[in-house]
């Protein structure tokens, strides 16, 4: 995988600007009790959103003192998908007990400028562990961390009735660096918990005016052991079953269920195409992210 310079700078910037605009956003909040999403409270989105800040540390600098230990390891190894929120509670039970919203955003602030010093200078192809035994670029392990802070943030906006813009490009890096370079590097026990594909080969074709094209495939032919190694990414043909038009912030909320599928569409965000489009839900069965 290819990670240019332009696109690793970019990247730092986008986690840069995510995590100050996120902690500023914390300030502003009129009822941190609120609801956020379906399980969590604003203090408790913010609360997540440091673990998982603090979680990317210590990966990027692995051994520096950070707190994590054997039971975190096992449970990051062990994570898949549908699993993800017995690993989110778990950091918030364990990990992270702060739930005041001023002391958690200075957290946020240290954690994210704690990652972006260890990250100075490194190859952003530097493969690095991820969940469920997964590997993937350090660019992807940070646009993922950008696409977190970029959808809580939304959450919470949503909350707190607060303004709150998701930038296309900032959010078009999930699906050029993390999704393109989990399934490049790895994806391990990610998929096991999901549904098994149907028994062909699915191509979705990806395209914005923000990210560079790509194809994800699904073989759902042949022998594999459950559903690793059945994705894979390949360069974007005439031949592929669906093409995927999209904005990338409609298209992170709709992954990560902030958003229908049919609203998407009806904004015009979310264009289905390509000569075999009813495809497409039989590939995101399989291929999915947590929602929580």
């Amino acid at each position: 995988m290819i990670i240019s310079d332009r696109q690793w700078v970019e990247t730092r910037d986008a986690m840069r600007r995510a995590g100050d605009r996120f902690a500023d956003l914390l300030a502003a909040v009129p009822a941190p009790a609120a609801p956020a999403t379906r399980s969590w409270s604003v203090e408790q989105t913010a609360a997540h959103m440091v673990s998982l800040a603090w979680a990317c540390e210590t990966i990027v600098e692995p051994g520096s003192g950070t707190g994590r230990d054997a039971e975190l390891d096992s449970q990051l190894r062990g994570t898949q998908v549908d699993t993800v929120r017995d690993l989110n509670d778990l950091l918030l039970r364990q990990y992270l007990l702060e739930r005041d919203l001023a002391p958690l955003a200075v957290r946020l602030r240290e954690h994210v400028r704690a990652v972006l010093r260890a990250t100075d200078g490194r190859d952003p192809t530097e493969a690095v562990d991820w969940l469920g035994g997964s590997r993937l670029p350090l660019g992807g392990l940070l646009a993922h961390l950008t696409n977190e802070l970029l959808i809580h943030g939304w959450d919470i906006s949503r909350a707190g009735s607060l303004r709150w813009d998701i930038p296309p490009r900032d959010a078009g890096l999930f699906i050029e660096l993390f999704l393109v370079g989990v399934t490049s590097y790895g994806y391990g026990a990610l998929l096991d918990s999901t549904a098994p594909p149907t028994p062909r080969r699915i191509a979705v074709q990806f395209r914005s005016r923000h990210t560079i094209p790509v194809t994800i495939v699904l073989d759902g032919t042949g022998r594999y052991d459950g559903n690793r190694n059945r994705v894979t990414v390949a360069e974007p043909g005439p031949g592929d079953d669906v093409r995927l038009s999209f904005d990338p912030p409609t298209l992170n909320l709709v992954l990560f269920g902030r958003m229908s599928r049919l609203r998407a569409a009806l904004t015009g965000k979310l264009v289905v195409r390509g000569p075999r489009p009813w495809l497409l839900p039989a590939f995101l069965r399989t291929v999915h992210m947590p929602d929580n």
